[in-house]
Formats: structure tokens, sequence, C-alpha cells
């Protein structure tokens, strides 16, 4: 979809408003032409060798005050109708990039950093709404405005309004020329303040390890330079604006300039009847038009300021919304099957069937020819050394990367033709990373249901054995937890996670090595409760610690990401040597 097509669908979603608010500018724009009308009404009646008539001049106050309400009701109403009209165009793609933002493969995510993506969220947008909102308004002014301010001009002297437009011509063929600069500029711009967002989101999320390896004043220096930079980019676009508005300034101080002298000069020989001449026909002008035509230009000075700012605003919109599209554009890659199937009363058989696995745009092969079967109720354990490929294994059970079909099943389905909203729903997630969100302890542990009553919160706990460790804190359940749990321990984290996940009652409930954080006596107390308590359901624990797995029913171990062995924990220290080396490392580890 083209930029122009895209915004295209909101201006017609919110034509009520935008239409609502361009006849209230018009009739503003109308209504304020009377006003060099009266000016000019007034000089002639007190230049009327008849002397004044208070009468008449009362009668044109009438009318201003008339005019002035009519300006005051106007302007509030087109204010009223495209401003909103704007923000809710910008609420709008807003939600749209949202909505993108979370239906986009983890790919994305490793090829697109987050301050890249926050920029198009938050100053691309605002170029945004700034030329939906301002920038209509100014585009109707310098239509209708400067075209009515013409028109009485020409009915005043055609000679004197040629004087006064040719500057304006001059400004609008320039200005067509400047903005494919502007434009440019604008996007170089946002590109050096993407890098500025990026470093500094960075920092600030790994602000621990800076501090631990006092490396501020290092960070700092790097910061100083991206800053210089974005800086650089932000002052050779603002000369270049402020280059444009001085230009557009001289040019409107020529064109008054211009009207001033020539029509002052027009008046004086008019005065002394002998009128100027042009292409044979005389110029007849007395001093209340010349007034009323000074009026008008005044007028017309806005539209011509409005121009140029148009032209500004239009290059930082343009060059916003091009990256905004592009974004939006950008292919889903992990998407329902159009015939696919609700995964319903989910017993929790998964099957690999020589599963491969190559991550995009990489040439290793991360896992090769995976091929076990995991039975309904079923605990599994995984292990292996770092690298052989057991995160990818189980996140491959999501659907958070495209496979080949008839690779992996879930109850004798293919993974591939599971929908997705229900294969996510019935498994339950605990990832190796442990991730919280910035809330209480209790929202992130119903955060699959936030309808989850108390008591079914602490047995959520109580399972992760972290019910204790909650009711020693201040606050108990209410705890923040702070930016991805930062107020809590490693194993505080791990087992908030656990609870978060058991809560859920799914299925099948996967564990990305997520007991590694806690001492032995509560990793037992954990497997106890998982055995008690998901007894029936299927459960996969990856462990780096054999102790973790060794109570399972079976044991998946893979090397190099093929599958060295798959059975129960006493067969494996005859069928598979790197299951037996970890046994032996870790009951030699124990001894010392």
């Amino acid at each position: 979809m083209s930029y122009k097509k895209y915004i295209k669908s909101y201006y017609i979603k919110f034509s009520g408003l935008l239409l609502l608010g361009i006849l209230a500018d018009i009739i503003v724009d109308i209504v304020q032409l009377y006003i060099p009308d009266f000016l000019g009404s007034i000089v002639e009646i007190v230049s009327s060798k008849n002397g004044v008539v208070f009468a008449d001049i009362k009668v044109i106050v009438i009318k201003v005050i008339i005019v002035a309400f009519i300006l005051f009701i106007g302007r509030i109403v087109f204010r009223m109708a495209i401003m909103p009209a704007s923000h809710k165009i910008e609420a709008g793609i807003r939600h749209d990039m949202f909505m993108k933002a979370e239906r986009m493969s983890q790919r994305y995510y490793h090829e697109n950093k987050v301050g890249n993506i926050m920029s198009w969220f938050s100053s691309d947008i605002e170029a945004v709404e700034e030329f939906t909102g301002w920038g209509t308004i100014m585009i109707v002014d310098a239509l209708f405005l400067s075209s009515l301010a013409i028109y009485r001009m020409c009915s005043l002297d055609y000679t004197l309004s040629l004087i006064a437009i040719i500057p304006m011509f001059a400004l609008i063929i320039w200005g067509n020329k400047v903005e494919k600069t502007m434009s440019d500029k604008w996007e170089e711009r946002q590109r050096y303040y993407d890098r500025l967002y990026d470093f500094t989101q960075e920092n600030f999320t790994g602000i621990r390890v800076i501090k631990a390896f006092v490396k501020e004043k290092q960070e700092q220096k790097a910061f100083k330079k991206v800053a210089q930079e974005n800086s650089d980019k932000n002052l050779e676009f603002a000369n270049l604006s402020v280059g444009f508005d001085v230009c557009i300034e001289l040019i409107i101080g020529i064109a008054m300039s211009m009207v001033l002298g020539f029509g002052a000069f027009f008046v004086y020989r008019n005065s002394i009847n002998n009128p100027v001449v042009f292409f044979g026909k005389p110029v007849m002008l007395s001093v209340s038009q010349l007034i009323s035509f000074i009026g008008y230009v005044d007028i017309l000075i806005w539209p011509m300021i409005a121009m140029g700012q148009i032209l500004q605003m239009h290059s930082r919109f343009k060059a916003s919304l091009i990256r905004i599209v592009h974004f939006l554009n950008e292919e889903e890659e992990i998407q329902n099957n159009p015939n696919a199937i609700k995964l319903k009363n989910c017993k929790g058989k998964i099957t690999f069937n020589n599963f491969s696995f190559i991550y995009p745009k990489k040439d290793r092969t991360i896992l090769d020819n995976v091929s076990f079967e995991i039975m309904p109720g079923e605990m599994i354990g995984i292990v292996g050394k770092i690298g052989a490929g057991k995160t990818t294994l189980v996140n491959s059970l999501l659907h958070l990367y495209n496979i080949e079909k008839e690779s992996i099943y879930i109850d004798d389905i293919d993974l591939m033709d599971i929908d997705i909203t229900s294969l996510r729903s019935n498994i339950a997630y605990v990832p190796q990373d442990n991730f919280l969100f910035s809330d209480n302890i209790k929202n992130n542990i119903i955060f699959s249901n936030e309808e989850v009553e108390m008591d079914k919160v602490k047995d959520a706990a109580s399972f992760a054995a972290v019910d204790d460790n909650i009711k020693d804190f201040q606050e108990g359940y209410y705890t923040m937890t702070g930016e991805r749990g930062v107020t809590l321990s490693g194993g505080q984290k791990q087992r908030i996670s656990i609870a978060r996940a058991y809560i859920k009652d799914s299925p099948i409930m996967i564990m990305d090595d997520s007991v590694s954080a806690v001492d032995v006596k509560t990793e037992e107390t954990i497997l106890n409760n998982i055995k008690e308590k998901r007894k029936g359901k299927t459960t996969i624990i990856i462990a780096s610690r054999v102790s973790t797995v060794s109570s399972l029913d079976k044991i998946l171990v893979l090397n190099a990401g093929k599958v060295e062995a798959f059975g129960k924990p006493s067969d494996l220290l005859d069928t598979s040597p790197t299951y037996k080396k970890m046994v032996y490392l870790q009951k030699l580890e124990s001894e010392l």
C-alpha cells in the first residue's frame, strides 16, 4: 500500500469532521475580507468634504462587531473539528502500528532495534498528526483566503494587484523546488534520531552492567558522539527551515514595500488629475481604496507564510509517513493457514518428525533431523550443551518461526495447520529470560487471566515456592516489581514466572531453564509440585543441571542440534555419552 492510499483511507474515515472544519474555515476566510472594506469606508467618511457622519461610523462599528463574533465562533468550530480529527487519525495510525508490531515475527525484532521502532511511534506519528491538523487549516487558508484576497485586490486595481502577486508566484515556484531537499533532510534527521533513541534505550536497559564495570565515562563519551551527530543533523534541517522562512519574510516585505510605494505614487498622480496609464488604461486609485488594498495585502501575508510552513510540514509528513507505511507493509511471516484448525480438548501429545531448523538469513543448522514423541501427561526433561538447540526446539512449539510442514504435530495435527491463537492458548511458557512487567506481583501472576481469584494466585505462588517470599514483602502481592522485575532477585523472578505459567492451567507447560537461579531444596519443592499438581498434563523442562530432570519420565539429550538419546534417565547412562559426562561432572562438583 502506498503512503497516499493509506492516509487517504483516514481522510475518508473522518471526512465528516474534516469537512465541517474546512467549511467553518472557509466562512472565516470570507468574513474577514470585509474588514479592509470597513477600513476603506471609515477613511472615505473621515476624508469626506461633507464632514464626519457618526451615524455612518456607528453602522460600520456594528458590522465590525458582527464580523468579529462570526470569526470568533468560526475559529472555535474549525479548531474543534479539524484538530480532533487529526488526533483521531494519529490514534488510528498508532493503533495500526501497535497491532502490526504484535503480529511481527521474532526475526523482525532480531533485525530491527527497539530504538528505531520507538521513533516511528513517537516523532514520525507526531509529524503526521501536525500536517493533518494544522496543515489542513493552512492549506485551506492558502487556497481560499489567498484566492479571495487576490480577487478583491483585482476588483480594486489590476495593476497594483499584479505588482503584489508576482512575488507570491516566485515563492510558490521556489518552494516546490526546496520541498524535496527538506524532505530528504528530515528523513536523514530521523535516521540519526533513531540512533540516539536506540543508544539511550540500550544504555538504560544495561545500566547495571555499565555501573558494575565502571564504564560511565566511556558511555558518556559514546553518547556525546551520537548526540552530537543528531544535533548536527537537526541544525542542518533547522538552518534550511529558517533560511526558507527568512526568504518568505523577505518576499513578503518586498511585496508590501512595492504595494506601498507604487500605491502611494498612483494615489498621488490620481489626486493631481494625472493618473498613471498602464496598457492604455489609467490607474484611478483613491486613498480609501489604497487603504482597503493594503488591508487585503496584509490578509494575504498569512497565506504566504502558511505556504512556507505547509511545504516544511509536508516534507516532514511525507518522509515520516513513508517510514510508517514501510513498517506497515512489512511481510508478516507468522500467519494462520486459511483453513487453520482450532486446537480443542488438547491432550498434550507432541511429535517431532525429522524436524530441522535454520534461523532466517543464517547458514548454520541449529536442529537437524530431530525425531521423538511425547505422550500425553508425560514429564520430559531436555539437556545438552550450550548451543545444542534446546530453546529453539521448544520455541518451535509456539510457532514463533515458520517451519516445514509435517515436521511437528500436536495431538497428531500438523503444527502449521493449527490456529496460532488456540495453539498458544494451550501452552504455558516460562521463558529463559524470566521477563516481568513493570507492575505488581499479583498482576504479573494473573497476566493470562485478570479475573482469577486471589486464592488461585496464592496457590500458584505456593506451586512455585515463592509465596513465603512474597508475604515477607511489606506490600505482599501488591509489591511493584520495577522495570523487568529489577527489584526482585533472579530466583524470585524465575519463580513468579513459573507461577504465571502454572495459573494458566494449560495442557502443555514448557519451562526453559526456569529453576537455575534457585537452591536445590527449592528446586526439589517445585519439581514435587509439578509431579503432584500437573499429573496427567504434559510438561517439558529444559535444565542445565542433571538433578533437575533425573526424576522425570524421560530425558531428551541434544548434542550439536541432533538427538543423541531419548529415554528413561536410568537408561541414558548406557546410551548417551553427553548425559553420562554431565552426571559425572555434577557428581564430582557435589563431592568437591
